[in-house]
């Protein structure tokens, strides 16, 4: 799983209102009894995975995640539920030997673009799920960020960023509903279904919008420069995406998958 550096976790949790969002719309696809033991694969800053905890009130969520930032953080947000919720740290792609017990349904968002892997991610997740199991998730694909990263791209190329960048791994893993479909079904999992669903972010202000750049979509551009930098990256970086897009917009396109075990 790549991560250039670990996430400012609490910045996270304060900007991630498109991941909240985003993640509600995916629980209401759940069809929760409420009893289920789920997986949170990546459950980041715990936002979303207190919306799951909700729909399941005699159930049990693992949440699982790279970072010990965002598991510190997660801890935190999810107090109220601290009976009900296992904290795992682990690489997605090793969670088949990290988790000792099956689950009812495995539960993703805004995780998945962060492997490079697919295969191997998703028989990792087929072998922790119950042979009746259910996988639901919703990750960047297709032409998400395109016109953003053009945007950052014609940036990075400048002095004196292109000499502290260049050749630096900077991106996420953008596939498409074919060929995840193609790679679940090589992993066991059948009934799957896969499509692409535009959702274009618009933020108050250029401060709003900044904010949320740093902390998510800019994180690894972020972490890779020296801190002398970071301000007039950042700020050119804003000043060409609302010469190109007209406002304080990113262009997201979210991959949504539904799968059975």
């Amino acid at each position: 799983m790549t991560r250039a550096a670990d996430w400012d976790a609490a910045s996270y949790h304060q900007v991630a209102q498109p991941h909240a969002a985003w993640g509600a719309n995916v629980l209401d696809r759940l069809g929760l009894q409420g009893d289920e033991l789920v997986l949170d694969a990546g459950c980041g800053s715990g936002r979303v995975t207190a919306q799951l905890l909700e729909r399941l009130p005699t159930g049990r969520v693992i949440a699982a995640d790279l970072s010990p930032a965002m598991l510190v953080e997660a801890r935190k947000s999810l107090q109220a539920y601290a009976n009900r919720v296992r904290f795992v740290q682990t690489d997605l792609l090793d969670n088949d030997t990290a988790l000792t017990e099956p689950v009812d349904l495995i539960f993703s968002t805004a995780t998945f673009h962060w492997i490079a892997d697919h295969a191997r991610l998703f028989a990792a997740l087929h072998h922790v799920v119950k042979a009746t199991g259910r996988l639901v998730a919703q990750f960047g694909g297709g032409r998400n960020l395109a016109e953003f990263m053009q945007a950052a791209d014609a940036v990075v190329a400048r002095p004196p960023f292109a000499a502290a960048l260049q050749g630096k791994h900077l991106w996420r893993f953008f596939y498409g509903p074919d060929e995840t479909q193609q790679r679940l079904e090589q992993a066991g999992f059948t009934h799957v279904e896969a499509w692409l669903e535009p959702s274009p972010q618009t933020f108050a202000d250029r401060q709003a919008l900044a904010d949320f750049c740093r902390t998510v979509v800019l994180s690894s551009h972020w972490a890779a420069v020296p801190e002398s930098m970071r301000p007039a990256l950042l700020d050119q970086v804003v000043d060409e995406i609302v010469r190109r897009q007209g406002g304080f917009v990113l262009d997201y396109v979210r991959l949504n998958v539904s799968a059975t075990a």
